[in-house]
């Protein structure tokens, strides 16, 4: 089977996006755990709200990116430095704004989104340098 085109191709950052994205569904339960031994029912729903902010960013940044290569590599270059700075302050606002107006423990939920935010990054990282995602094609 032949493969396809580059421009059929499913780009790379969108790939590792749902990669993470799926890593995350193993940290649910942990999280969940953890931030109830922690601080009762209200530390897992805080926890649970972290590692979604964090999933979320993640696919924002696999989007972004995807559309950015499609214009130009100078775009892809000004997306992932400008993107990951805009990022951060997205996922900053969005934690200021749900502690605003939600009554969780903001220790668990800004704990659980640093820590899943290092987590998912290191285990997508440890998958590509064992060449476990070998369908990524990074000359495409």
């Amino acid at each position: 089977m032949k493969p396809a085109p580059p421009s059929a191709a499913v780009p790379v950052e969108a790939i590792m996006a749902r990669h993470i994205i799926g890593r995350a569904v193993f940290l649910v339960l942990p999280v969940l755990g953890l931030g109830w031994l922690l601080a009762g029912s209200d530390g897992a729903v805080a926890s649970a709200l972290g590692l979604a902010v964090v999933v979320i960013n993640f696919y924002l940044a696999g989007k972004v990116l995807s559309l950015a290569i499609r214009h130009s590599l100078t775009m892809y270059h000004a997306a992932a430095l400008v993107g990951f700075v805009l990022r951060m302050a997205l996922i900053a606002g969005t934690m200021l704004l749900v502690v605003r107006f939600v009554e969780i423990d903001r220790v668990a939920f800004g704990i659980s989104a640093v820590v899943c935010y290092l987590v998912l990054v290191t285990l997508e990282a440890i998958a590509v340098m064992r060449g476990r995602e070998r369908n990524l094609d990074w000359a495409g």
